[in-house]
């Protein structure tokens, strides 16, 4: 065997391949590529179908296959297509991993974080999706569980989800995480509850005044443009405006709900929640909202 022309020592294999002779004699020893024959003095000797499987064994190695794997293709125990569908999972499954470290690391540089934080922000991004669940499900059970609500409200709310896809983007879990540490807020649920109370019916009773501002984008479009035109919430024309809106709307009611909607957080709140949806959000209206509430205050005196 030593002469013949046919086999290859592990060296000219190595460089018919461009395989390392270590890797390839960690190879023969893993049972991936062993040598067709051994040399008078035992040493190890290839042919050409050896080199074949060494360029296949290097492929599938390429693509991330350990060499259990590649042992059993070889081997004909398992089809590259059967072991390839395994390893497109395993990747996904990596991906999507990757993707939310990525997002927590973003938001740890944008934050400044401390190792506390960092670690909480940690966990809140890698819970399964029955524990983010459960967070919004506590979450609307202390808000909403104690108002008397009508039964069709209540089961909307009960249908009411806000979960993060299987597949998120970076952004998506950027918004999970924040939106997951101001729902476990109590502050924030306290302060949600006490707009939630002012601005939802009673079973049988009218629409609270200036409930439909929190969802009347026009409202919020037509003080925009008054801002950008230089107007002020003490002008006279600001209660032109005002009575406009609202018509004969108590406006204390008005000032209530929408105070109440500013100190909760609402904007952010519904920010938030289409950004883990990864729906489009209309822009954050705080600054247009505090306009009409300062407007509204100087209209009552």
């Amino acid at each position: 065997m030593d002469e013949d022309p046919e086999l290859l020592t592990v060296g000219q294999l190595a460089r018919r391949t461009g395989v390392a002779v270590r890797t390839l004699r960690f190879w023969a020893d893993e049972g991936a590529v062993p040598p067709a024959g051994r040399s008078a003095s035992g040493y190890r000797l290839y042919d050409a179908a050896s080199v074949a499987r060494v360029e296949l064994v290097r492929t599938l190695r390429e693509l991330g296959l350990g060499l259990g794997d590649v042992a059993r293709v070889l081997d004909g125990r398992a089809t590259i297509a059967e072991v390839a569908e395994v390893h497109v999972a395993a990747i996904d499954a990596r991906i999507r991993a990757l993707k939310v470290s990525r997002a927590v690391l973003s938001t740890v540089a944008k934050r400044g974080s401390s190792a506390e934080e960092t670690a909480l922000m940690n966990r809140l991004a890698r819970l399964s999706a029955a524990e983010r669940l459960q967070i919004v499900d506590d979450f609307k059970a202390d808000v909403f569980g104690r108002l008397d609500l009508e039964p069709r409200l209540r089961e909307r709310i009960g249908n009411y989800g806000v979960e993060l896809p299987a597949d998120p983007t970076p952004d998506q879990v950027d918004a999970w995480i924040e939106l997951a540490e101001l729902v476990a807020d109590q502050g924030f649920r306290d302060r949600m509850r006490a707009f939630v109370r002012l601005n939802t019916p009673s079973p049988g009773a009218k629409e609270p005044p200036g409930a439909r501002i929190w969802w009347a984008r026009q409202v919020v479009s037509t003080v925009a443009a008054a801002r950008e035109g230089g107007m002020r919430p003490g002008d006279p024309a600001a209660a032109e405006l005002v009575s406009t809106l609202f018509g004969d709307v108590p406006l204390a009611g008005v000032r209530e709900s929408l105070e109440a909607g500013l100190a909760a957080g609402m904007e952010k709140y519904r920010r938030l929640v289409a950004g883990v949806r990864g729906e489009r959000s209309s822009p954050d209206a705080t600054e247009d909202l505090r306009w009409l509430a300062a407007a509204l205050r100087a209209d009552q005196g």
